[in-house]
């Protein structure tokens, strides 16, 4: 059932403050219970290291930090549908499954179109190092 304005367990924010801390909530409940988004800030991890290591360009930050924002951002998108998706229904829907399956899909482009940006950045540095 979805919750209409004059419903009483919907209560929009009526600080920024508290939006914020809504949001906070959002993004440590999926860090928390979600084993692929451990597996992205895990990767970031990685690859901010990587990046701070081999001091590459303030161009290459800056594109680093959006692949890095936008899968985890994604990520997030996808919990929040499939959360949604299985709140309304506890039956199986062929279409509830498609949702679910092309919210995942957009985490894997994303996901593998910023695997390959990070591979184009930091293989010369690895060529460099390994190869002086």
């Amino acid at each position: 059932m979805l919750m209409v304005s004059n419903d009483r367990k919907y209560k929009r924010s009526r600080s920024y403050v508290a939006s914020f801390k809504h949001a906070f909530c959002g993004i440590k409940t999926t860090l928390k219970e979600e084993r692929n988004m451990k597996i992205h800030v895990a990767s970031a991890v990685l690859v901010l290291l990587f990046a701070a290591l081999f001091q590459v360009k303030m161009v290459e930050w800056l594109i680093l930090l959006l692949c890095i924002g936008l899968v985890i951002a994604l990520e997030t998108v996808n919990t929040a549908i499939e959360r949604t998706i299985d709140t309304i229904t506890e039956e199986f829907l062929p279409e509830a499954k498609k949702a679910k399956d092309a919210a995942a899909g957009a985490v894997l482009i994303i996901a593998t179109i910023s695997a390959i940006i990070g591979l184009i950045i930091f293989i010369p540095y690895f060529w460099q190092l390994f190869h002086l």
